[in-house]
């Protein structure tokens, strides 16, 4: 389905959660994603194609493009996983830290000398109940490190439902999104504020998800859904009332709206695109984008609740806000 500059284009799954732009080697502009099924598919660049290429035997979330042609992946049943695109081995990387199993695996990134930053995005509720974490605001979601070595540690504690996973341009710091508190966490790695974290950005539009750095150096942040006025609330309230709606059928229980959303902030925490795009104005039904790339100018979207993907040409539109 086809709008002016948007395109959506099916792949044979439920749930295309994030995608990712293959930057070197032979696969280099294809475009990745994973479904509910497990599967990861690669679609050509002009999206003509669609393959099926390899299948984690989970559920896979976050999508990574290693300089090796490795797909690094974060599985929500499985951890942290190497795929190889080539041949669809699996690698498991971990299941666990500190021997603790991870509920809830969700994003990543890569930083330039093999370092592997990820989110666990509870201790409480897997992906399945998601609902259940976003809602009790549990704020037990975590920032872990991979060395290049293999140790691991955990570098960020308390936040409010960890989600997506960016580096700076420089690598000076690394940015976990809450989708719970609608801020994007910033952790310094060097400088002056080395080990401190502050915000690159709070009082978001809407709940964020999978974010990452784009070609144009600047950090792209998806909005699942816009706030929200009765989700906010409930999460100010009494531990007892939130887990009373957790326990609503889920016919009476708090939905994201439809949308389609992202925006992106430099370096600084300036805003410096807003790409709104209401229901109807793009001729498709596509919604709730849950990832997101920006490569050579052309967004790339992922959705936990579509059956495919789509992408958008920024060029089509004036989203410079400042």
């Amino acid at each position: 389905m086809t709008g002016p500059a948007f395109t959506v284009i099916p792949v044979p799954g439920p749930g295309a959660e994030d995608v990712v732009v293959a930057t070197s080697g032979p696969d280099a502009g294809s475009v990745f994603t994973g479904t509910e099924d497990g599967a990861i598919f690669r679609l050509s660049p002009d999206g003509a194609r669609i393959d099926r290429i390899a299948n984690t035997g989970g559920r896979p979330l976050g999508l990574e493009w290693s300089p090796d042609g490795r797909l690094l992946v974060c599985d929500a049943a499985r951890g942290l996983l190497w795929v190889d695109p080539a041949t669809g081995a699996i690698d498991p990387i971990t299941a666990d830290v500190d021997g603790v199993p991870m509920k809830f695996c969700n994003n990543a990134a890569i930083a330039s000398d093999g370092t592997l930053w990820w989110s666990d995005s509870s201790t409480q509720f897997g992906i399945h109940q998601w609902k259940h974490d976003f809602v009790r605001n549990t704020r037990t979601g975590r920032l872990f490190r991979r060395d290049p070595d293999g140790t691991i540690t955990t570098v960020v504690t308390g936040l409010a439902f960890a989600n997506g996973v960016a580096l700076s341009t420089a690598e000076d710091f690394v940015c976990v999104a809450e989708t719970g508190a609608r801020t994007v966490v910033r952790y310094w790695l060097s400088g002056p504020d080395k080990g401190k974290q502050d915000l690159l950005c709070t009082d978001l539009p809407g709940y964020p998800d999978n974010i990452a750095r784009g070609s144009d150096g600047l950090i792209w942040i998806t909005i699942a859904s816009p706030v929200d006025p009765l989700v906010e609330r409930v999460q100010r309230g009494p531990m007892g009332l939130r887990k009373l709606v957790t326990l609503l059928p889920d016919a009476l229980q708090p939905k994201p709206k439809q949308t389609v959303r992202v925006v992106a902030y430099d370096d600084r925490g300036r805003l410096v695109h807003d790409v709104d795009l209401r229901p109807g104005d793009h001729g498709a039904s596509y919604h709730m984008v849950t990832g997101v790339r920006e490569h050579d100018g052309m967004l790339w979207m992922g959705s936990l609740h579509e059956a495919a993907v789509a992408c958008f040409d920024l060029s089509a539109i004036t989203t410079t806000t400042a």
